[in-house]
């Protein structure tokens, strides 16, 4: 295995109250939130993942949630400056909040920016004020339409709107009414994709009149056109860029890259080239124990060693989502894995129209894009 991109993602796990269809781990946050109490969890976490990554500089930072934004501005410094003891950072680091509107405030937001914050990723979701509701959103369509403004006067000159499709009663006209206010504010990045009901969530035990398959089918089609005309380039499933502007750390996942993980429910993934192995690991879930857990060295809840099935699965899981694809040579380097692990996969795919395999690069067909989920099904061995 060659050299191995390295970011960090910080879970911040507390919301002002919890979304009905999200299923990430967070947690209404209590009057008082404990951020110095966090804070020093964190740090005391990253510390003890150290001997997994000696001598690697960090690439990027995601600090995730949750909503992240509900930290004062001092807390993030305090993180940031902490991390940068324990280690070296990438010229150029890409340092990524996620923000909520209902959160901004200008003077917090210019705090976040000199602590070190050079990326937002602001959750507007809709701007459509009667979705908003639905969704359970604490913000409104005024502070979703003012955030853009927002996040450049506190100097961000790099930030991506989060919007979903396919919501409760949507019409096709809205969606798209959606998207075009997203593009007019200009962001340099946009994440676009389909709200779907996922098991533990509200939304799931108590399903929203949703619209149906064909009517979110066209609504896509539609978006992507629109999309098209505009100064944004699909680069990912869901992810569109403005030229120089893709988000590096969602980019080093999705090349397999290397993750180390902090935070109560966070998810990590790192390589151990002396070992030829790669571990997934994952952290205590609730935050008062993920707290007390990381305090005695014992963030982590469970690991698991990766067999070389489920490299060419989740290594494939990922690149596919590249909307060019991807260099065959990746496979090798990010897993230690010989190209033959995807050849019955490859053959099938090949033979089906759903891949290309074009000087040493593989990507999916026309096809094959709108068929993505059953062209990884391929890779997956019985």
């Amino acid at each position: 295995m060659t050299h191995i991109p390295l970011s960090l993602y910080i879970h911040i796990p507390w919301c002002i109250r919890k979304c009905p269809y999200c299923d990430f781990n967070s947690h209404a946050a209590p009057s008082g939130l404990p951020e110095k109490q966090y804070v020093q969890a964190l740090l005391t976490n990253l510390a003890n993942e150290l001997p997994h990554i000696w001598g690697r500089k960090l690439e990027s930072i995601f600090i995730g949630g949750g909503t992240p934004s509900l930290f004062s501005a001092e807390s993030i410094d305090e993180l940031l400056c902490g991390i940068r003891a324990l280690l070296p950072f990438r010229p150029n680091i890409e340092v990524t909040l996620e923000a909520n509107p209902g959160t901004f405030e200008q003077e917090k937001f210019k705090g976040f920016r000199e602590a070190g914050i050079n990326r937002l990723s602001v959750g507007i979701q809709s701007f459509n004020a009667e979705h908003l509701q639905v969704l359970g959103r604490v913000h409104n369509n005024t502070e979703a339409l003012r955030a853009a403004d927002i996040a450049r006067s506190a100097g961000f000159d790099n930030f991506n709107l989060d919007l979903m499709f396919g919501l409760p009663k949507q019409t096709q006209e809205q969606a798209l009414q959606d998207l075009q206010q997203a593009i007019d504010l200009n962001p340099t990045h946009l994440s676009w994709y389909q709200l779907t009901l996922e098991p533990n969530t509200l939304f799931y035990k108590q399903p929203p009149p949703m619209p149906d398959d064909d009517l979110v089918a066209e609504m896509q089609f539609a978006g992507q056109h629109l999309i098209n005309l505009s100064c944004y380039t699909q680069y990912e499933v869901s992810a569109y860029a403005r030229p120089g502007f893709e988000c590096r750390h969602n980019r080093n996942y999705w090349e397999f890259g290397d993750y180390v993980a902090i935070g109560a429910g966070a998810h990590g993934k790192i390589t151990n080239p002396a070992q030829g192995s790669i571990t997934r690991y994952h952290n205590h879930r609730q935050p008062a124990e993920y707290m007390q857990q990381a305090s005695i060295g014992a963030a982590r809840s469970g690991e698991q060693i990766l067999t070389p099935a489920d490299l060419s699965f989740e290594f494939m899981l990922n690149a596919l989502r590249l909307r060019d694809g991807f260099p065959i040579t990746l496979l090798t380097e990010r897993t230690g894995l010989a190209f033959h692990h995807l050849k019955a996969g490859l053959d099938q795919a090949l033979q089906r129209g759903l891949l290309d395999v074009e000087e040493g690069h593989i990507r999916p067909t026309a096809i094959g894009w709108q068929f993505l989920n059953e062209v990884i099904q391929l890779f997956l061995e019985d």
